[in-house]
């Protein structure tokens, strides 16, 4: 590889893979395949979803594309079941806007110390720009976000999408999330919890899907009494994906859990591994591979790099495997990580570097992860102490960016490989 930006002279940097097709998409969260179409939700309004043939996958053609209805909410994640679609809605610029409600203490707090609390102290204090304040205030008046929650979409034309339905949940409104035919598990705030809940939703009628049980870890119900042990929203439900009668639940700065939905009506957590505040960077999917490996039930986990800082002697965030054979018992085997030195993008100011996600289900032990500036990774797992690099693609930045920030990947029935970015591009690879 190279050892920096300034020996690199353009073009894809690859091993093992090739490419095979790509498109200058806007860019985004998620990409899912079904059959000869890939399905990608949008980063940053006004761009909402669109539908890719991928029939021919030199050359990619878009079918359908659908905006948001205004500039409050994104819709970057999509999952797709039969000629069901759903889309999540989630308040756009969240985390920021949520951050207004602690603009009152943080003046206070800089008057206490005799410092003015001028906007832009306050700004300062709270990680952002001066001109963001009114909107923050705003954010706080009842009634300015009510559309978080999903849509369900009819795509037996795919040129063509009909919405069936638009189901309002609560707060931001939905992220990540998994579906079926049957059900599905959506990872959302909802009223009188804090941080995101599993809510599962029967599908039979895709117009007006119906609650059938939720999920949360103890200390997220405060309408039920309970008390967090933890600040803000640190101790969420990012997403949980079904894996049979189970959901395998990444759950932020509290690691993972394992649900079992065999009564889907009553999910049950069976059992729950956390390896943080150790580790900073948190917990973003999880997975056990398909077969056993030694007579052993191995999970893959990987966590996401997201506030860290170059320099400041913290690890980027990487892949983790963990025998999972005795839930009682859960300990971890190893780690994958990537140099800073393996991508000439490592440390470009404004983009992120380490691990993000993988894709969303496993056919054995080959685990492709997105590791944001350092691409594509494709890791083999075999040897669950000592995961194994056999090959990686870290896309060409497009025109106008400074880096690559390969966000989410997708596996086909193929076997080709969707790297999709979370600025711009949607590349088509295949391994060799």
């Amino acid at each position: 590889m190279l050892d920096s930006i300034q020996d690199y002279k353009g073009g894809d940097l690859t091993r093992n893979v090739e490419k095979v097709g790509s498109l200058d998409l806007i860019g985004g969260g998620q990409v899912v395949v079904q059959g000869n179409y890939a399905f990608v939700g949008h980063m940053k309004p006004p761009d909402g979803t669109t539908i890719v043939d991928v029939a021919d996958p030199k050359n990619p053609k878009i079918v359908w594309r659908c905006r948001t209805d205004d500039g409050k909410s994104h819709t970057h994640k999509v999952r797709v079941a039969g000629d069901i679609m759903i889309t999540n809605v989630e308040q756009n610029n969240r985390h920021v806007l949520r951050a207004g409600s602690r603009i009152p203490e943080t003046r206070a707090m800089l008057e206490a110390e005799g410092r003015e609390p001028s906007d832009e102290n306050v700004a300062a204090a709270l990680g952002v720009k001066a001109g963001m304040l009114p909107r923050m205030i705003e954010a706080q008046e009842p009634g300015f976000y009510e559309d978080g929650g999903f849509k369900v979409w009819d795509i037996s034309d795919k040129s063509n999408p009909k919405q069936l339905c638009h189901v309002r949940t609560h707060g931001f409104g939905t992220h990540r999330f998994d579906m079926d035919e049957s059900y599905a598990y959506i990872s959302t705030e909802m009223e009188g919890y804090i941080g995101n809940i599993l809510v599962i939703y029967d599908l039979a009628d895709p117009s007006n899907p119906r609650e059938v049980s939720r999920w949360h870890m103890p200390g997220q119900h405060l309408a039920g009494g309970e008390t967090p042990t933890w600040t803000r929203y640190s101790h969420r439900l990012h997403h949980g994906l079904r894996v049979g009668d189970e959901i395998w639940a990444s759950v932020w700065q509290a690691g993972f859990r394992v649900i079992d939905v065999s009564d889907i009506t009553a999910p049950v957590t069976v059992a729950e591994h956390t390896y943080h505040p150790m580790v900073r960077e948190p917990t973003h999917t999880i997975l056990p591979v398909p077969q056993l490996i030694g007579g052993r039930r191995i999970a893959v986990v990987i966590d996401e790099e997201h506030a860290r800082t170059p320099g400041n002697g913290q690890a980027p965030a990487n892949l983790w495997t963990f025998d999972v054979t005795d839930f009682g018992n859960i300990f971890g085997l190893g780690s994958y990580h990537v140099s800073e030195l393996d991508s000439p993008w490592s440390r470009t100011p404004g983009a992120r570097f380490g691990a993000h996600q993988f894709t969303d289900h496993l056919e054995d032990s080959i685990v492709c992860c997105t590791w944001f500036a350092g691409g594509l990774r494709i890791v083999d797992v075999a040897n669950p102490a000592r995961p194994e690099e056999i090959g990686y693609f870290i896309p060409e930045p497009r025109a106008g960016h400074a880096a690559p920030q390969s966000n989410d990947v997708e596996v086909d029935g193929r076997g080709l490989i969707y790297l999709f970015d979370r600025d711009m591009g949607l590349d088509i690879l295949e391994r060799t």
